[in-house]
């Protein structure tokens, strides 16, 4: 009996372990996500990201039903670093349930243009922004997003 529970007991805990490591990994490869939102002209941190999402991956950010692969988005980045130099995602919340992880950010820059139209004449932007991730196989799958755009619009034309 002894031995039974010693066998029990080894098996919760190496169960318990392999749960721990890939929490740990997909939460690591959910944050190369945001290194590069915060670097995203890093051709470093694309590549990372490039890896660490499946060929397969979407950015769903409307409900226009159309999504984003990864290519478009990585080409978006080169642009807003241009835009945004100073572009800077912190992660504040990261949350995982099963094969989803949910992040709460908070996105501030200093565009050096004008913004989606709107000249901020150096003025900053301090976003929230909520991202759902789904991963499959060790890598983002899919993301749906939502940034507040219309605050930073609102915050740049200082009114």
């Amino acid at each position: 009996m002894t031995n039974l529970k010693n066998i029990i007991t080894g098996a919760t805990v190496a169960l318990a372990t392999n749960a721990n490591i890939a929490f740990a990994d997909n939460i690591a490869t959910v944050q190369k996500f945001y290194d590069l939102l915060s670097n995203p002209g890093s051709q470093s941190h694309q590549q990372d990201v490039k890896e660490n999402t499946a060929p397969t991956w979407e950015s769903i950010g409307d409900y226009s039903g159309k999504s984003k692969s990864i290519d478009a988005f990585l080409g978006q980045m080169g642009g807003f670093s241009k835009l945004v130099p100073d572009l800077n995602w912190a992660v504040e919340d990261m949350i995982e349930a099963g094969d989803t992880i949910v992040v709460r950010s908070r996105a501030t820059g200093t565009p050096v243009a004008p913004f989606f139209g709107v000249d901020g004449q150096g003025r900053s932007f301090d976003i929230l922004t909520i991202d759902i991730h789904h991963m499959e196989n060790g890598a983002i799958a899919k993301t749906y997003h939502v940034e507040d755009w219309a605050g930073a619009l609102q915050q740049l034309s200082g009114k």
